[in-house]
């Protein structure tokens, strides 16, 4: 019986990254073989154990068969006279295909040093085209390096989207891949390498219409490219794969043209609940981009706002009880704003944020002194804080919001 490291792990360590999770090949043993050991086995499909002092996961070599369409539909093989290379030739990418020995020597059958040092993603086998979630998990490997996609990969993710092999992923895997995608250092690669082997009309069809849809107010600028721009605005300011997803999908209205007498912000809302919707997408990535998809625009034009509809666009994104995510609406809205002119500054933010500063900085206790009472509490607030809003003008210079009370009393 012989024990490799083997995958993610290698792969980062030859890059110098930090390993995060340890996994391990067995070769040369049985089930039985490790349970005696004290393993205790987690897989059914397919003999996966956990070390029974470090719980890191100790899987037999195997090798798998297609047997139907989607990411299950594999029959699995393991047994002692597996060998490694048959157990790393079964995986997706040559940088995920090496293995270390106990001794910390590299056995690499397919090149993947190489790849890894060129800066390429390949595809070890035609088995790639087996599994369709492989075709995600290389844009996010592309999002993640920014590694270049070898050619001949490409023409096999675009093979699977043409034979309908990418029609078998099941929601919660495409969830998983996408939010994961959205924290990498270059999320819009991800997208833009989904859109090159065709997969994103058909996994995000919503994303892939804005491509080729001049925006209204700059028509040089295409919309879908003007996202892209606006999700690597968004990712270097943070990782917080709530605003990304807001970000990407704030726009959704414009690749509609259905001549109907609605706004194509509402219409963008109708498209993005469908998509949350299909994908199973928790609620508070969906509430916050719902929110940042109807009112990313008040955002834009905060200064043309008069004090009563500027209120009651705080009111309506509850900036009041949820004080953090209107923080995280302002900075979605700040990179959906500047998009594909990413010098051009965006005051709006602050303007908004002075706004909620001075509305909040009315106190309640004033208010129940003076005897106001039941319905007549909430509706003297809103007259003061109107009132407050009309007697500040939001125009400003950086800082002048400084000393404003932003908590409620």
């Amino acid at each position: 019986m012989k024990v490799y490291q083997v995958g993610g792990a290698v792969r980062d360590k030859l890059l110098g990254c930090t390993v995060k999770d340890k996994d391990w090949v067995v070769v040369g043993a049985t089930p039985q073989m490790l349970l005696e050991l004290g393993y205790t086995q987690v897989g059914r499909d397919f003999p996966v154990f956990l070390h029974p002092t470090t719980q890191e996961e100790y899987a037999l070599a195997r090798t798998e068969r297609k047997t139907q369409p989607g990411y299950t539909g594999f029959s699995v093989y393991a047994a002692p006279k597996v060998s490694l290379e048959d157990d790393l030739q079964r995986r997706d990418l040559t940088i995920n295909a090496m293995a270390e020995d106990s001794n910390g020597q590299l056995i690499d059958p397919f090149n993947g040093l190489a790849d890894l040092r060129a800066g390429i993603l390949r595809h070890v086998s035609p088995a790639f085209v087996e599994d369709p979630v492989r075709i995600l998990r290389v844009a996010r490997f592309a999002a993640r390096f920014g590694f270049t996609v070898a050619a001949e990969t490409v023409a096999l993710m675009t093979a699977m989207v043409n034979s309908g092999e990418v029609d078998a992923l099941v929601a919660e895997r495409v969830w998983i891949e996408t939010v994961r995608a959205l924290a990498e250092p270059q999320p819009h690669v991800f997208f833009e390498l989904l859109r090159n082997c065709l997969a994103l009309a058909r996994i995000f069809p919503e994303i892939d219409r804005l491509f080729g849809i001049p925006k209204k107010a700059y028509p040089e600028i295409d919309t879908g490219v003007d996202v892209m721009l606006g999700l690597q605005q968004a990712r270097q300011k943070t990782d917080d794969t709530q605003v990304l997803f807001a970000v990407l999908t704030h726009d959704l209205g414009k690749g509609i043209n259905d001549k109907l007498p609605i706004e194509h912000e509402e219409r963008g809302v109708e498209l993005l609940e469908a998509l949350c919707q299909r994908y199973r997408v928790p609620s508070q990535h969906r509430d916050l981009a719902i929110l940042v998809a109807r009112y990313h625009n008040h955002c834009h034009r905060v200064a043309k706002l008069s004090p009563a509809a500027l209120l009651k666009t705080l009111q309506n994104l509850d900036a009041f009880r949820r004080p953090q995510r209107f923080e995280q609406f302002l900075l979605a809205a700040e990179s959906c704003g500047r998009g594909g002119k990413t010098c051009q500054p965006y005051p709006q933010a602050e303007m908004f944020r002075r706004a909620y500063g001075i509305a909040n900085s009315i106190p309640i206790t004033a208010i129940l002194k003076d005897n106001f009472q039941g319905a007549a509490i909430g509706e003297e607030l809103q007259r003061r804080r109107i009132q407050a809003l009309t007697q500040h003008s939001l125009n400003f210079k950086p800082g002048n919001h400084k000393g404003l009370p932003l908590r409620a009393h």
